[in-house]
């Protein structure tokens, strides 16, 4: 006589609902551009959300780790677009960033959670995994397409063209978000085609080396 089957085991805890994560998101930037980052709370998030507080501690331990996501998800809007240059296309994602830091959330979020990096190590990682690591896409999609048609040569190395992509991001990072929220001057038309250039004139004379 064979015995019955014993029943799976029930699953522990309730699965993750992007619909509250994405309300979780969306509420921890409305409350940090208006609370600014010393007032922001977990607790404030949750109320504005219309979750429980355990809610976002189950998902995130802190409100740097939280506000990290919040802006990360931003910055998952940037798109390469394909202008047929690779001047163009570069002008292009620059003048999107520019866009995407003129926005109050953006704005906030990042500048508060970089100073706050500056304390915390682990907080630093996840701004590099969560945003920058992330966003190297566009650097290798505008690469590849440079490369495919002509612009730029292939490189044979691939550890030389992983750190080409790493400091071809950080320049353009670097500079868009010194120019903006830094020096606090406008990324029009003219200065990204004017940066564009300097950058792609030097990419051309660095890797046809």
């Amino acid at each position: 006589m064979s015995l019955p089957a014993t029943p799976p085991h029930p699953r522990t805890g309730r699965p993750r609902s992007a619909a509250a994560d994405a309300a979780i998101l969306v509420a921890t930037r409305e409350a940090l551009v208006e609370l600014g980052w010393s007032k922001l709370t977990m607790g404030d998030v949750a109320r504005r959300a219309g979750v429980a507080k355990t809610t976002l501690y189950r998902r995130w331990a802190h409100k740097s780790e939280l506000v990290v996501d919040a802006v990360a998800v931003l910055f998952d809007e940037l798109e390469l677009p394909d202008r047929g240059s690779l001047l163009e296309d570069v002008q292009g994602v620059v003048l999107q960033f520019a866009a995407l830091l003129e926005r109050p959330e953006t704005k906030t979020a990042l500048m508060a959670v970089v100073a706050e990096s500056t304390r915390d190590v682990a907080l630093r990682e996840r701004i590099r995994s969560a945003i920058v690591e992330r966003q190297k896409r566009l650097v290798l999609l505008g690469r590849e397409r440079a490369q495919a048609r002509g612009e730029l040569p292939y490189e044979e190395s691939p550890v030389q063209a992983a750190r080409n992509a790493d400091l071809i991001f950080d320049v353009i990072a670097g500079a868009v978000v010194h120019r903006a929220l830094v020096s606090a001057e406008p990324v029009d038309e003219a200065w990204a085609h004017s940066f564009t250039s300097l950058l792609v004139s030097g990419l051309g004379g660095a890797q046809g080396r």
